[in-house]
């Protein structure tokens, strides 16, 4: 199955949980668009934490596309004040899109998975930590809108 997040433009709704690095689990939804210009593809949206008080994280990722067909490799970065500029790559290997990130001046790291259930499905959970400390984690599903 070929994957489509990512690899093509579209919209893309989030539920799951989000966990503090307490533990403490918390309902999120969130929003994604996906656009792809001749340059670079753009990941941009939000990502709703549903705790007391709610918190709100807004992304945009400048993806690198792949260079040349049948690549599977895609560097990113994406830059915040709470996280710094974060450096990734995604990785395609079979049914997964596997993402690695880091920040070399703040100590953030981390890694995500977005496992394909269809082409309009995809489950993802991941961790974000700071040195060795967990600072957030989640697990969502992702549904393209139509």
């Amino acid at each position: 199955m070929t994957h489509t997040f990512l690899f093509e433009p579209a919209v893309w709704i989030a539920a799951g949980t989000f966990w503090r690095g307490d533990g403490e689990p918390l309902e999120a939804v969130g929003r994604t668009e996906i656009a792809h210009r001749d340059q670079c593809w753009l990941l941009s949206g939000k990502l709703k934490v549903l705790g007391a008080p709610p918190v709100e994280f807004v992304h945009a990722y400048l993806i690198e596309p792949p260079a040349g067909t049948g690549s599977s490799v895609m560097k990113w970065t994406f830059e915040t004040e709470t996280f710094g500029k974060l450096a990734g790559t995604y990785a395609v290997v079979d049914r997964s899109i596997l993402s690695v990130f880091r920040c070399e001046a703040s100590g953030f790291h981390g890694t995500e998975q977005l496992g394909q259930i269809d082409a309009d499905h995809y489950a993802t959970v991941g961790v974000l930590l700071q040195k060795d400390k967990i600072i957030y984690s989640w697990a969502m599903r992702l549904t393209r809108e139509t």
